[in-house]
């Protein structure tokens, strides 16, 4: 075997990486027990009017095994209504929204979920996370995103995940692995881009603290930024009940 075959074969697990390698590592440094945060949002329509909104969000567990609760504080026409939701491993989310407006809570469908959360132009399934054994992956390439080298991957979920989706392109930093870009299509067509900016350090967790995502067929764009964000804080599971969605409005 002469040098050069030598010398390839060294250097090959350094290429060796395929498209879910990158994805699974991208969650494992993502991995925390639990998060807090509170949410300041900007929905900006296409005539570029801006509504304001605030929400506070909590999880527990992660990436499959989690369970989330969003509760808005602002303005005071929906200050109160909540979303619990469910993930799993294995299939779709489970969730349940809570508007104390009319006293009543109830089940998303999941014929339900491509709708518009409350006004912002995240979906249901949108505020799901996304299990890495729920989808196929293929490595399509590298392209930056804001000047930062990335690999490109495209995702389509397996036949036990419902999705509005037929396909995604992720974008993954290759310095810090976190995802720069989400493209969702509907068929072959793009109907949301989500793009992760002001990516800091948070308790060793490199995070994006402002989300951006706009919706390519309304032409609106929902821009949310991550405030007093907190990792591996104490939490429990009687927090993330359907009856606690009542209970601590």
């Amino acid at each position: 075997m002469n040098k050069a075959m030598l010398i390839c074969m060294a250097a090959a697990p350094l290429f060796a990486q395929d498209a879910r390698q990158i994805v699974e590592e991208s969650q494992r440094r993502g991995r925390a027990n639990s998060q807090r945060y509170e949410g300041v949002l900007e929905v900006i329509g296409a005539d570029s009017k801006v509504t304001k909104k605030s929400w506070q969000s909590v999880r527990l567990g992660s990436y499959g095994n989690s369970k989330a609760v969003i509760r808005f504080t602002a303005p005071a026409e929906v200050k109160g209504v909540a979303l619990l939701v469910i993930n799993h491993p294995d299939r779709s989310s489970d969730q349940w929204m809570w508007t104390p407006a009319i006293g009543r809570d109830r089940r998303i469908a999941l014929q339900d979920r491509s709708t518009r959360f409350f006004g912002t132009d995240f979906s249901f399934e949108d505020l799901e996370e996304r299990d890495a054994e729920q989808y196929d992956y293929k490595l399509t390439g590298e392209e930056p995103i804001a000047g930062a080298p990335c690999w490109r991957i495209e995702a389509r979920p397996r036949q036990s995940k419902t999705s509005q989706y037929t396909m995604s392109r992720i974008w993954i930093r290759k310095d810090n692995y976190v995802p720069a870009q989400y493209e969702n299509f509907v068929k072959d067509q793009p109907v949301r881009r989500l793009e992760e900016k002001d990516i800091q350090n948070v308790q060793g967790i490199w995070t994006a603290r402002a989300l951006e995502m706009t919706d390519l067929r309304r032409k609106s764009r929902t821009i949310l930024r991550l405030e007093k964000l907190e990792y591996n804080i104490p939490l429990k599971d009687e927090e993330f009940t359907v009856q606690s969605l009542r209970r601590d409005q």
